[in-house]
């Protein structure tokens, strides 16, 4: 929990005489953010460095030599922020696409419809009653773990809600998939309204009756760029930047302006904390009164920072705490194809789908010329999926953390067929193979992380360095796209008007029978509304004014009502 944040104005020691240079390391979301608002707030004294030849981080979106459009996973986007949606709308306008979502799971060779636990019908009849009886004893107290609030871990919290049938065949194995680690690694209290509670009476009737829960959840339609991918959308802070816009099909082709507040191929190598010194790997060197960073928390403390002054010990204490941090690498893998019949276009409805078994190697794939006519060189002649792969020391993949993506692809293409997306003689319709490696992928909501965080956090503000973003503050809760850009703009709002930071503070409820975790309105289209208490601020692009809060009292950290989550990865989601 954040307190409010005296605002910056005093002279600096190191930059101008009247504004405190602030450094941002990183232009993901959350660095973009912060810099747009330092920008809307006509801040000038600041700089974002970035490692690689471009924005976006995560984010970005790269163009194969064949024409087709990668994302680096399934995003789509979906918004809890009245300020996210409006700078969706000032810098896309009304080039986007809304689309109807369609998600399945996919297990014992059929297609189950999206959410699994209220379809259960569409496995065989053994399973589905395992699923069922397992469900029934759970929400009856008398299973493996008596309550959710008994649990101690999400594996515990999978038994406790689920039940044995429901754990066995999706829970347990798809957020192995996902994560990469055991569930009885992770804590419960990142879950929240993420993985829903089944209302038993409607599971079985839709067994009984044979009827269908389908399409269901906040983004039943979402919002997606209709040229250049969800990258597009953090492309465009370039030019609002300094940084002046390339090719339109070549993202990569975008460079520094002038006048341009972000700096590219600047790759750290060490920062005194003592000198506020930034040291990068070409040589040159910058200093700073506050910096903010969105390097991987552990990376930071362990590898870049050096305190000579900072008492024997104390960075070595902070950094074997981080080090604890746990987190997935993984592979994204696009497979380009012709379509089946000249004209035929895209061979599904599908937006995304779930994949438990281990018949295949990905947790999810997304049909990604789905989302907009341009993701592929010709809408109609070509269609493209996007398979998601994770790795760790406990799941390891024949791609041995990024040496060998060709195997990984393979074991994608493999598992593609066995899945029943692509028919017998399809490889011959490949045209595509592409792969991108994330060394960190996902932060991990180990049991131990809370402790580490409430040690490691304020050790660096302290010392003027703020850690955010979804490595930076390793919050999955807190970790889509719209939380990251929120998480750099509440910073400057907190540095510069001593406003509060809310969305690091989200608190994600786990109630004694798992349901009403967290009461927030629900927006009519993924990337639209706002889902917060009344009270808390809203933001308004282009002005440094705050609307008035009409209860003060609910708009403190901690306070905020949790969103949904938009990119779904649990493979399980609320329903109210």
């Amino acid at each position: 929990m954040t307190t409010p944040h005296r605002p910056i104005h005093a002279p600096a020691a190191n930059g101008s005489a009247t504004q405190p240079r602030i450094v941002i390391l990183g232009t993901g979301p959350t660095g973009l953010g912060a810099g747009y608002r330092l920008k809307e707030l006509g801040y000038t004294n600041f700089v974002l460095y970035e490692r690689n030849a471009y924005i976006g981080g995560l984010s970005h979106s790269f163009v194969d030599p064949k024409g087709f459009t990668w994302d680096i996973g399934g995003h789509v986007m979906f918004s809890h922020y009245t300020y996210y949606d409006q700078c969706f709308e000032k810098l896309m306008g009304k080039e986007f696409t809304l689309n109807n979502r369609e998600s399945w799971v996919r297990m014992f060779d059929t297609w189950v419809p999206y959410p699994f636990q209220n379809n259960v019908r569409y496995l065989p009849k053994q399973a589905a009653f395992e699923c069922i009886a397992g469900l029934v004893k759970a929400q009856g107290g008398k299973g493996k773990v008596a309550s959710p609030a008994a649990a101690t871990n999400f594996g515990e919290f999978i038994d406790a809600v689920f039940g044995e049938g429901i754990a066995k065949y999706f829970m347990r194995p798809y957020n192995f998939k996902v994560w990469a680690y055991p569930p009885e690694r992770m804590n419960k209290h990142w879950i929240g309204e993420r993985v829903a509670v089944i209302d038993v009476e409607r599971a079985l009737k839709n067994v009984i009756l044979g009827s269908d829960d389908f399409g269901w959840g906040p983004n039943n339609q979402f919002k997606f760029p209709l040229k250049g991918g969800t990258g597009e959308f953090y492309r465009r802070f370039g030019p609002e930047l300094g940084m002046i816009r390339g090719r339109d099909e070549d993202p990569a082709s975008d460079r520094e302006g002038p006048n341009s507040f972000i700096k590219l191929n600047k790759r750290v190598q060490t920062i005194d904390v003592d000198a506020k010194t930034i040291h990068f790997a070409d040589g040159t060197t910058d200093t700073y009164d506050i910096l903010v960073s969105t390097m991987p928390l552990d990376v930071l403390t362990t590898k870049v920072l050096r305190a000579p002054r900072a008492g024997a010990g104390e960075l070595e204490r902070i950094a074997s705490a981080a080090n604890g941090l746990l987190h997935s690498s993984g592979y994204m893998v696009g497979i380009g194809l012709k379509s089946r019949a000249p004209g035929a276009g895209t061979p599904d409805t599908k937006s995304w789908m779930y994949f438990p078994e281990d018949n295949c190697p990905f947790y999810r794939v997304t049909y990604l010329s789905n989302y907009s006519p341009f993701m592929t060189p010709d809408k109609d002649n070509y269609y493209s999926l996007l398979c998601e792969v994770s790795e760790s020391d406990a799941k390891p993949t024949p791609g041995n953390f990024g040496k060998d993506p060709d195997a990984v692809i393979e074991d994608c293409i493999n598992g593609l067929e066995n899945a029943g997306l692509l028919n017998p003689g399809e490889r011959d319709n490949i045209v595509s193979r592409w792969c991108y490696y994330a060394d960190y992928s996902y932060p991990t909501p180990s049991v131990e992380r809370d402790s580490i965080l409430s040690e490691v956090i304020p050790w660096l503000e302290a010392r003027g360095i703020y850690s955010r973003g979804r490595f930076g503050m390793w919050k999955y809760e807190v970790a889509n796209t719209d939380h990251s850009l929120m998480q750099g703009v509440e910073l400057i709002n907190r540095l510069l008007l001593g406003e509060r930071e809310t969305t690091i503070g989200m608190v994600y409820k786990v109630t004694e029978d798992g349901r009403n975790a967290a009461n927030h309105e629900r927006p009519a289209h993924a990337g639209s509304g706002e889902k917060r208490l009344i009270g808390a601020p809203a933001l308004r692009p282009g002005s440094s004014s705050v609307e008035p809060k009409s209860n003060p009292a609910t708009s403190d950290v901690g306070d905020i009502a949790a969103g949904e989550v938009g990119e779904e990865e649990v493979g399980v989601t609320t329903h109210k």
